[in-house]
């Protein structure tokens, strides 16, 4: 028996350890998010050359449960449900299957790409980029958050996507200035299309002289604003070519934005979230998270502070002290009781022991079947305490009635024998009230979809 009990006692703690950790269950769907962005478009444009064939065309897909489609100005979301239990990778490849044949039909500068693999309660950890010294702008901090801290993030194990908010996302940005475009006799079309063939480099051959090679190449790709205002757009009918500076400013400047963010009153800021990958443990993501930005920290440019702005590991480690101090105020109240009512020391051991073994055995299940450890399951976990004391309290004070009025120098067969008939009068009893409470719960596993999910 004491081997069994050690047995269990380390399964369960290994369990524990090793079972996913989050404040709140997935109550969630399987769903795949496909995102298309046309920029420039009416949202009415949109959905009828680019929603509306991808509804139709994923509406065919195996185990689709329900195909809704949102349309915006220039942009394009598309959310396939799945029915339940549909693992999200093989839902993610059903979706890139049916997307490589509709892709014909859409426009051809429309480009549509995935989502994270996240599910909706992925968004774990946010954080904003404040520069309380002025140095930087929120062109500059938003070109720090893309180019530097997102992809450091999006490195780290769990994290699925690391999304940017707020700020501005810096441009080149062209002004033509209409009447000199109309003096030089050009259009809009002919700035544009000059603009987007100067930025690239041309290959070329190699060139052997001297017994060494040399790599011939065209280099063009836009480093600064000047470099865009000497772009020639034609030459005139004298020869002389007309240069983007001839017709238009050239400047840096921020993107048309749809929204911003602020932080506590204190003006604009920009912000990162941190989504989770599917399936991963919510804590140790939010854990590896916070030990890159440390070690991120001291790369940022003078002045630039890391603020977190949402954490849901407090929440976590919320309700797993919940849980530890349930078990030890139960643990103290039963052995109070016990101690004060039969005043035997060691009949309280029983009870005090069993306590965290019965916790720590509900790990298991939980951890073979899948289920992460919420709110929900830690509290069920707290309340159960109760159930699973009632009948050793009962057992021990049966026990201690019948050997009640016996002599100290009971031998010990008769003492085992008061013991087992003990037993035999309260273990029935015991045995109906625990099954009653565990047949009441039954209609629970019977429960599906977001309540089954919840339960």
């Amino acid at each position: 028996m004491l081997f069994f009990a050690l047995a269990l006692a380390v399964g369960g703690w290994t369990s524990a350890r090793h079972i996913q950790l989050d404040a709140i269950p997935d109550l969630s769907d399987p769903q795949v998010i496909v995102f298309t962005e046309w920029m420039g478009r009416s949202p009415t444009l949109v959905e009828d050359q680019v929603t509306y064939p991808l509804v139709t065309a994923l509406l065919g897909a195996p185990h689709v449960a329900d195909v809704r489609g949102q349309t915006m100005f220039g942009m394009s979301f598309v959310y396939v449900v799945f029915d339940e239990g549909t693992d999200l990778y093989w839902a993610r490849s059903r979706v890139l299957e049916y997307l490589s044949t509709v892709r014909n039909r859409l426009p051809p500068d429309a480009t549509s790409r995935l989502g994270p693999d996240a599910t909706g309660i992925g968004w774990v950890y946010q954080y904003a980029l404040v520069d309380r010294s002025g140095r930087h702008d929120l062109g500059q901090l938003r070109a720090l958050q893309d180019y530097s801290l997102r992809y450091a993030l999006t490195s780290v194990p769990g994290v699925a996507e690391v999304a940017s908010v707020g700020g501005f996302e810096q441009q080149y940005q062209v002004t033509v200035d209409p009447v000199r475009l109309r003096n030089f006799g050009l259009t809009i079309a002919d700035v544009s299309r000059a603009v987007r063939r100067s930025n690239a480099d041309v290959g070329g051959r190699i060139l052997e002289m001297s017994e060494r090679e040399y790599f011939v190449r065209g280099r063009g790709y836009i480093a600064r604003s000047q470099d865009l205002e000497e772009v020639v757009i034609r030459a005139s009918a004298s020869g002389t070519p007309v240069l983007v500076r001839d017709v238009a400013t050239v400047r840096i400047g921020g993107d048309i934005r749809r929204g911003a963010a602020e932080l506590d009153g204190h003006g604009e800021a920009v912000s990162g979230i941190v989504v989770m990958r599917y399936g991963e443990n919510a804590l140790d993501v939010i854990r590896r998270v916070e030990r890159k930005l440390e070690a991120l920290r001291t790369s940022l440019p003078p002045g630039v502070e890391v603020v977190t702005v949402y954490s849901r590991a407090g929440l976590i480690e919320r309700a797993i002290d919940t849980l530890k101090h349930a078990l030890i105020e139960e643990m103290i109240v039963v052995s109070l009781v016990i101690i004060l009512f039969l005043l035997h020391l060691r009949s309280a051991l029983l009870p005090i022991v069993s306590i965290p073994l019965a916790v720590l055995a509900s790990f298991i299940p939980l951890y073979l079947l899948g289920i992460p450890a919420t709110i929900m399951s830690l509290g069920g976990i707290a309340i159960a305490i109760g159930a699973t004391v009632d009948a050793e309290i009962v057992m021990v004070e049966a026990a201690h009635k019948k050997l009640e009025g016996t002599p100290p120098d009971l031998p010990p067969e008769e003492r085992e024998r008061l013991l087992a008939e003990a037993a035999r009068e309260v273990t029935p009893a015991i045995f109906f009230s625990l099954l009653i409470i565990a047949v009441s719960f039954i209609p629970v596993f019977g429960l599906t979809g977001q309540a089954g999910r919840l339960f």
